[in-house]
């Protein structure tokens, strides 16, 4: 006989997990014994189960093993499951795949609250795609692969399961054997849409594209790069979404969200057709559905996604197609109607992205100037470097100035998630060990799960970190300062110094406070190997991408 454990890891090695996220707990010791045995699923050990979830949803983003599988994460029950809810919504909001096991209480004990008991369907129901339990150890075969499957088809998201403690010690037919490999399922373009689609294109005076999102991938990446330049259709990303397209094409326009190119907005406010691929329109990548509205008179929209559901949701729409974005990006490169004449408007869009991306000298530069840093850096690190962020003012700088070359090269929470930059490093250091990872993070932003330094250095993560630090909630200062000027409270912070910090967990590190000694400190790091922090001090006076200042809000107000 075998345990239920030993079958529950049967299982997620037939799936392709190679890596599983944890921190451990007594709930689950049965399935930490059977993948001891497993010498083709790595374990992660973890230092808070919020970072180990958001390390599942970053590889989930990354497509885990390079074939769209799920980011995978074991944590306990009751404070286990609930501190690493947050990397669930995330993976949710991100339409990215993850599925997260939580050790459960044993079933005789279920619904008398026993220790850490949670009811983790009602939880985490309405942050995930299925939340569920295995009572049964003889279904697990039938509950992990439905569990794959969900997570990856439609519009991809997170999958929480529940698995009591005494379930996974029972006994199997040593003759059960895990369901096959699970496939997103194939989701081709209806050609008569896609004929109405490029009638409309024909119509178009001043089309313009947003792509990027749930299923978004490397084929589609291409194809529809070649389809929009083909037409010289201008191309603008959703929020965070950059690596949708090669930043060398002549037809990108920019990223929409926080602190996009005005001239990109106007552009979609003039805009006579919106072709929206992959894209939720959620309230960032939209300014708050206002960017396009959600009638958007005088405007069609077509809102291509692989999800029924999302179609029609928010907004209304002029021509839905429910389909694989990869699917429609590879028939719209192929499609042939002579009745399409090319526009103008693609290589227009991108030099006036290209002008705003560029950072321009200034004769009263602050002392670290982030802009001219994002450019140095852009200079020396490799082209396909993965920059991995949480939220903050402090991204800003890299959403603008950095090129997002390859794919994937962008690990962002869409949904906003402070703390996810450094997890999201570890995660791509192990993923991709041949390329070069930076984590960027505001103070504090990095102090939300800086500990998985520690994940790093035991598991011989190569990333740089670099750490923002003006001393304040930078994006938080600057709201308070446009409504209530002058009257700071609740943003200023105290906070350590992260160089000895970073080389206290075994990294090297150095501090810059100029310009010239960031990219002094940059050059050293790039002769080593291992974790890399640069604890970068700027003034809370240059607060943002923007050109945001203290004194210039103040001055307004």
């Amino acid at each position: 006989m075998k345990s239920a454990a030993e079958l529950l890891v049967e299982c997620l090695a037939e799936q392709g997990t190679d890596r599983v996220f944890t921190v451990p707990g007594e709930s689950f010791l049965a399935v930490l014994d059977a993948l001891h045995d497993t010498a083709t699923i790595e374990t992660v050990t973890c230092r808070q189960e919020g970072g180990a979830a958001f390390m599942a949803c970053a590889d989930g983003a990354m497509g885990a093993a390079g074939s769209g599988r799920p980011g995978v994460a074991f944590v306990t029950r009751g404070p286990g499951a609930t501190n690493a809810s947050i990397g669930v919504h995330v993976a949710h909001q991100d339409s990215q795949p993850m599925i997260l096991f939580v050790g459960d209480v044993a079933r005789g004990m279920r619904d008398r609250e026993g220790f850490q008991e949670v009811d983790f369907s009602a939880y985490f129901g309405p942050i995930c795609k299925w939340a569920t339990r295995i009572d049964d150890p003889a279904r697990i075969p039938e509950y992990i692969a439905r569990a794959y499957s969900v997570a990856i088809s439609g519009r991809p998201g997170p999958v929480v399961i529940a698995l009591p403690e005494d379930m996974l010690c029972d006994a199997v037919d040593p003759a059960k054997k895990p369901r096959p490999l699970t496939h997103r399922p194939a989701q081709a373009a209806c050609p008569d849409a896609m004929q109405a689609l490029f009638g409309l294109i024909a119509d178009a005076a001043s089309p313009v594209a947003i792509i990027g999102g749930a299923g978004w991938n490397a084929k589609a990446r291409d194809h529809f790069q070649q389809f929009a330049e083909n037409i010289g259709l201008p191309v603008a990303t959703a929020f965070r979404r950059q690596d949708a397209i090669a930043p060398s094409s002549s037809v990108y326009a920019g990223n929409m969200g926080y602190g996009p190119n005005p001239k990109l907005v106007q552009r979609v406010k003039d805009a006579d057709l919106i072709i929206a691929v992959g894209a939720r329109l959620g309230e960032a990548t939209t300014d708050g559905y206002e960017v396009p509205t959600l009638e958007h008179p005088d405007q069609l929209l077509v809102h291509i996604h692989p999800d029924a559901n999302e179609l029609g949701r928010v907004y209304k729409t002029d021509l839905e197609m429910c389909c694989s974005v990869d699917e429609f990006a590879e028939a719209a490169a192929l499609w042939e109607d002579s009745s399409v004449i090319p526009f103008d408007a693609g290589a227009e869009a991108n030099r006036e992205w290209s002008e705003w991306a560029t950072p321009k000298p200034s004769d009263n530069a602050p002392a670290l100037d982030m802009a001219a840093c994002v450019a140095h850096m852009r200079e020396v690190l490799p082209e396909d470097s993965i920059i991995c962020n949480g939220a903050g003012n402090f991204a800003g700088w890299w959403h603008r100035y950095w090129r997002y070359a390859g794919y994937p090269s962008q690990l962002a929470p869409t949904a906003g998630a402070m703390g996810y930059g450094v997890p999201a490093a570890v995660a791509a250091a192990l993923r991709h060990p041949e390329r070069q990872v930076v984590a960027v993070a505001g103070d504090g932003d990095f102090l939300m799960n800086g500990q998985e330094l520690a994940t790093a250095v035991q598991h011989g993560a190569n990333m740089l970190v670099l750490v923002i630090d003006n001393g304040a909630y930078g994006t938080i200062r600057m709201h308070q300062e446009r409504e209530y000027p002058a009257r700071v409270s609740g943003t200023k912070l105290a906070n350590p110094d992260f160089a000895i910090l970073g080389a206290a967990f075994g990294g090297w590190s150095a501090t810059a406070t100029t310009t010239q000694e960031f990219t002094d400190a940059l050059a050293d790091a790039q002769t080593r190997t291992g974790l890399r922090l640069i604890h970068m001090k700027i003034d809370i006076e240059q607060l943002a991408a923007s050109g945001a200042t203290i004194s210039g809000l103040r001055a307004k107000a």
